[in-house]
């Protein structure tokens, strides 16, 4: 499947974090950007060097100038469950805009075609490093580490 690119929908999927009261949850990404100028950007796991002092930082860092633009949500997965993804996301305690979201069988990774086989370093299927600017479900802008 090619990856997902400028122009194209975003496709739905579900994906699962913790609400406030602790309870485990699914939503749909429809559900969150329908509607809504959205970041949803991707790293290859939780806790690994690059994507937890480089990437999430930086979305956390500039979530309010994204926000002044017209950004409604910034929303991170990762290919992990929701158990990490929740005890990564206390990492950040100053976040307040980045929500951590998990896709634990890389199932939404595959559909955008953003999977990344690390089987030969015992990682297994991971996500690529990404980034997509969404309006209204439409990608207007899609990076996507090679």
């Amino acid at each position: 499947m090619a990856p997902i690119a400028v122009g194209d929908s975003l496709p739905d999927g579900s994906l699962s974090y913790f609400d406030a009261e602790d309870k485990l949850q699914r939503v749909s990404i429809h559900s969150l950007a329908a509607g809504k100028q959205v970041i949803l950007f991707g790293v290859p796991g939780a806790f690994t060097p690059t994507c937890s002092l480089k990437h999430v930082p930086g979305f956390i860092e500039k979530a309010a100038e994204f926000k002044s633009k017209g950004i409604n949500e910034i929303i991170c997965i990762s290919v992990n469950d929701p158990f990490v993804m929740k005890a990564w996301a206390k990492t950040y305690p100053e976040n307040k805009d980045v929500k951590f979201l998990a896709d634990g069988s890389a199932t939404y990774t595959h559909t955008l075609g953003l999977q990344l086989d690390l089987s030969e370093k015992g990682l297994g299927t991971r996500s690529k490093r990404f980034a997509l600017l969404v309006d209204n479900l439409k990608v207007k802008a899609a990076n996507i580490e090679q």
